[in-house]
């Protein structure tokens, strides 16, 4: 497991945005672009990943601690700030509205097939292995 593997879980599991991180990553003085922290989240195999440094990850996990349990002048309570991404996760996702089709190209309608025409595959079988295996515990038997 490298360090991209688990900012990509920490993310998941603190339901963060990529604003968000960028927000964490200022509260400890560490600059980074949208673009920069989205290589982090690619596949491997993509062209763009990036590696995720010691230094990214250990400056994310310092500010995540300031952003859930504040300082010692003004501290918070972890599980209040986690409800509120939660929260504005949902709100974000209600305020998508679903595309609208485009008058250019018209939606063709959904023909569901009836089951009356399914006919499942009947399966043939040609011999059983298990009758052919002769069993010798040893003994030998007279007949």
């Amino acid at each position: 497991m490298n360090n991209n593997d688990i900012f990509k879980k920490l993310r998941v599991a603190l339901q963060l945005r990529d604003d968000q991180i960028v927000d964490i990553l200022q509260l400890v003085d560490f600059r980074i672009s949208k673009p920069e922290l989205g290589a982090f989240f690619r596949a491997e195999d993509h062209p763009n990943y990036m590696e995720c440094g010691d230094q990214v990850l250990r400056n994310f996990l310092n500010g995540l601690i300031i952003h859930l349990r504040g300082t010692k002048e003004n501290p918070t309570n972890a599980m209040d700030i986690i409800n509120q991404n939660k929260t504005q996760l949902k709100t974000a996702v209600k305020k998508v509205a679903p595309k609208e089709a485009t008058k250019e190209t018209p939606k063709k309608p959904f023909v569901k097939s009836s089951s009356k025409n399914f006919k499942p595959k009947k399966v043939e079988s040609k011999f059983n292995p298990v009758e052919k295996v002769k069993f010798k515990n040893g003994k030998n038997k007279k007949a």
